[in-house]
């Protein structure tokens, strides 16, 4: 996790400026060398990222494995696809809906899944994301399982959707914000109370503490950032599809969380950069790339049991203590 105050003088935090000054450049190199795919392929990726953070909230700071994460990514690209089927092309009230949507249900559903814990809490996250998959089979007016082609892109004024340099920019606008929410929240009183309730929830209630309505605080905010990234993909692809709030989807997402490091506020892109830049570079090799991709996750965590990120954090705080003379 970031320290309170973050010394930017750390090979950490140059690390990290780097990181998202090569993002800044992709639109930059995407036009140098006439290649616009990787504004697609890194907009997806950044898209993933987002996804991805707001589970981390849930998993690497309140201990709540969902493997139903992907319903709030579905719910989100929904709220543009069947508005703008009923001429409703304003991206603003589209993000109004999608935000409404993932309030709701996961008030709904929170109040349910958060009465569990451990196994129970998986599987009845995955059971109420399955519901709303089958449900999105059932819309045929809306594609039913062949999905939603949008006749248009949201009008987020004054945005330019269509355009895919300001879409990747508004994309990765919104990824910084979502790092910056992160680090501020977790480092609050409330992060604090949160990661207090992941470690030893009995004692925070012997405390005084109501765990389930700090619990459900992070799951609702966690759901409406998920539905954000839901808003952007489907801009992104134009699309929107009932596969988006598969199993395996949010099988991915937590892939990315635990390749990059439960519990860092960075983790989750370089998660998803590993996961995503890997998969597409095998499989422009060969059709059997989910085989070596399996060997390759399995080796970094195997190796790196806090993943990429995590543990470039813990060795970087190891040598901080060294360096100040602290015991580790």
């Amino acid at each position: 996790m970031f320290p309170e105050h973050i010394d930017f003088r750390s090979p950490r935090a140059w690390l990290v400026g780097l990181l998202f000054a090569g993002l800044a450049l992709v639109p930059a190199y995407a036009a140098l060398f006439d290649e616009p795919f990787y504004l697609t392929l890194f907009g997806r990726i950044l898209i993933y990222a987002i996804a991805a953070s707001s589970l981390n909230l849930l998993i690497g700071y309140t201990g709540l494995v969902s493997f139903g994460h992907a319903l709030y990514l579905g719910l989100g690209a929904y709220a543009v696809a069947i508005p703008v089927f009923h001429g409703i092309g304003n991206g603003w009230v589209h993000l109004l809906v999608a935000l409404l949507a993932a309030i709701v249900v996961s008030l709904l559903t929170g109040l349910i899944v958060l009465r569990t814990s451990g196994m129970g809490f998986i599987m009845i996250t995955l059971a109420f994301a399955q519901m709303f998959f089958f449900l999105g089979l059932s819309l045929k007016n809306y594609g039913g399982d062949d999905g939603m082609r949008l006749e248009r892109r949201s009008m987020l004024a004054p945005l330019e959707l269509e355009s895919p340099v300001q879409r990747y920019y508004l994309v990765l606008g919104v990824l910084v914000a979502v790092v910056y929410l992160s680090w501020r929240l977790v480092h609050s009183r409330f992060g604090y109370v949160l990661r207090g309730i992941k470690g030893n929830e009995r004692r925070m209630k012997s405390l005084g503490y109501r765990t389930t309505r700090f619990k459900l605080a992070m799951y609702v905010v966690s759901a409406c950032i998920c539905s954000i990234a839901g808003f952007l993909f489907a801009n992104l692809t134009a699309y929107a599809s009932p596969a988006y709030t598969a199993w395996h989807v949010s099988g991915e997402l937590i892939v990315m969380v635990v390749l990059g490091g439960m519990g860092t506020v960075v983790g989750p892109l370089v998660g998803a950069l590993a996961l995503l830049l890997v998969e597409e570079w095998l499989s422009g090799l060969t059709v059997h790339w989910m085989a070596p991709m399996g060997i390759a996750i399995l080796l970094v965590v195997l190796v790196l049991k806090q993943g990429i990120y995590g543990s470039l954090h813990a060795w970087a705080t190891r040598g901080a203590n060294v360096r100040r003379g602290d015991p580790e």
